[in-house]
């Protein structure tokens, strides 16, 4: 078996559309700088394109020790990396309360007049503490440790490219349009595997055995794979989570599951790439 990396996905800015990588450090945390920040609305409550599809019209891009954002229209604001000055503030994202800094009234300006089309809310940009842990929920973990930063739930996200294909060959016999992996958000896309073995895998390790990675919880999907990740559009609002569904990817449990929420058990520090080979270790 060839089981290889094929790509790699980084999403500086939570819920923006994702930046496509050939390589990135690994920390426990995720990929460097992998959701780091995030926007929150007036009470400091994450807001995400389940809420808003038009987040996926705005990228994010690091150079030079700035967070770039860019929308649409090519119009940018540039954030820098110093936290220096900067007033901090708690945010909670899925019931945890995390320290961060607020990135200041400019970029708030700049997403608020990009997103609140009906000028009734106030976004903000934040980051998050480069000393605070948000621990992974253990009851999915075999006796480990794992934090991550403003991920729903895990550091790492890991699909596999021909579930991607099975999947689309169910849309396509039903009458529905095909999806891009984008759709689903993955940090870690894999190929050389059969459909949906990844969900009977625990760990991958890198083939010169400099990383490895933990696949702990399969990953339930929401509304955000109905978002087209480049036009920020809807066009069927019941796919590909009723086809997932349907397919029982998952067959103990009910719902659409596509991907597996993962840990870093070893590696931290290390340089992950696409078209590193990776084995199974049960």
């Amino acid at each position: 078996m060839n089981l290889k990396i094929s790509q790699l996905y980084s999403y500086p800015v939570k819920s923006l559309r994702g930046l496509k990588l050939q390589e990135s450090k690994l920390t426990v945390r995720g990929l460097e700088f992998d959701r780091n920040w995030m926007i929150v609305d007036e009470t400091g409550t994450f807001v995400s394109q389940r809420s808003q599809p038009a987040m996926a019209l705005l990228s994010a891009n690091l150079q030079n020790k700035q967070l770039i954002l860019t929308d649409s229209n090519d119009g940018q604001i540039s954030v820098d990396f110093s936290t220096d000055h900067k007033p901090e503030l708690q945010v909670e994202i899925w019931g945890d309360r995390c320290e961060a800094f607020d990135e200041g009234d400019d970029v708030a300006n700049w997403l608020t007049q990009r997103l609140d089309t009906d000028e009734s809310e106030t976004y903000r940009l934040v980051r998050i503490r480069d000393s605070f842990q948000r621990p992974v929920d253990p009851e999915f973990l075999k006796d480990e440790e794992a934090h991550t930063a403003f991920a729903d739930g895990f550091p790492f996200l890991v699909t596999n490219e021909r579930s991607l294909d099975e999947l689309n060959q169910n849309l396509i016999e039903t009458g529905a349009e095909p999806v891009t992996m984008d759709r689903f958000r993955p940090n870690i896309v894999i190929d050389g595997l059969p459909s949906y073995q990844e969900n009977e895998i625990h760990t991958l390790t890198s083939g010169d055995e400099r990383y490895s990675l933990g696949l702990r919880k399969p990953c339930k999907r929401c509304k955000v794979t109905t978002v087209d990740q480049i036009t920020g559009a809807i066009k069927n609002p019941k796919e590909p989570l009723r086809t997932l569904t349907r397919m029982k990817t998952i067959p103990e449990s009910r719902g659409a599951y596509f991907g597996m929420n993962s840990i870093l058990t070893s590696g931290t520090g290390e340089t992950i790439r696409v078209g590193d080979p990776l084995h199974i270790r049960s």
